[in-house]
């Protein structure tokens, strides 16, 4: 396994990424991780390196670079979870989508990376993967949200009225319990991606709360996680690898 950190040219500046990748000369298909809130951080890495294991070239990019390095303690309480809200509300559609035609750039430029893109985004990152798809239907076709926030909004450039946009196959799991999803979120969803025929799975997951995908949150629930996985790496081969 092959692994290091990355400086990728975005429209509005250098960003740090993580990146992850089997041994060999590929090409491996990219897979892009949308991180959650708490941002960059060894759980993450061991994600891609994860998805590495499967043949893939994974890519963490960390999305607050534009406030420098952030690392976040939530151990520590409030002031911690405070510093997270601000970075989360500091970036925004326009700002990922913008990084994004960066990382795909990279992606595209880099010799051992080959064929279409995956993503996967949490929590925050539902909103942008979701967009991601959208914004650039040609280059991804295998995305999956978890339980994730701001995908319908009330603003004329919400995440699920790019749905006649999206060509990816998409995978949406939401939680059972989870107070930052509206009970408006899933209808409104479901209609949009079936209006447009996009190809997804949307299910709730039982028994299962906001973070369940995470095994250092109290919420973590092991078999949903895993059988999560599974469902994405069998996405992604299907997708992904359709040239193999």
């Amino acid at each position: 396994m092959n692994e290091f950190h990355v400086d990728v040219e975005t429209p509005d500046g250098k960003m740090e990424c993580f990146a992850t990748h089997p041994d060999g000369e590929g090409p491996f298909p990219p897979v892009i991780l949308y991180m959650d809130a708490p941002g960059i951080r060894e759980e993450l890495r061991d994600f891609c390196r994860l998805i590495a294991s499967k043949g893939y070239f994974a890519l963490l990019p960390d999305m607050y670079w534009r406030e420098g390095k952030m690392r976040f303690d939530l151990s520590k309480g409030q002031i911690e979870l405070d510093r997270m809200f601000a970075s989360m509300e500091a970036i925004n559609l326009g700002m990922v989508m913008r990084d994004t035609e960066g990382w795909l750039a990279y992606l595209d430029g880099n010799p051992i990376v080959g064929g279409p893109t995956g993503c996967i985004g949490y929590c925050m990152s539902g909103q942008y993967v979701i967009a991601a798809a959208g914004n650039f239907p040609d280059h991804f076709a295998a995305v999956a949200s978890l339980y994730g926030v701001g995908i319908v909004t009330d603003h004329e450039k919400s995440p699920h009225l790019l749905a006649p946009s999206i060509k990816a196959e998409l995978y949406l799991g939401f939680a059972e319990e989870d107070h930052w999803v509206g009970p408006e979120v899933i209808p409104a969803l479901t209609k949009a991606l079936d209006d447009n025929g996009v190809d997804y799975v949307l299910e709730t997951v039982p028994g299962t709360e906001h973070g369940y995908c995470f095994p250092g949150r109290p919420a973590y629930a092991k078999d949903a996680a895993e059988r999560t996985w599974e469902i994405f790496f069998e996405l992604c081969d299907r997708k992904l690898k359709k040239g193999e």
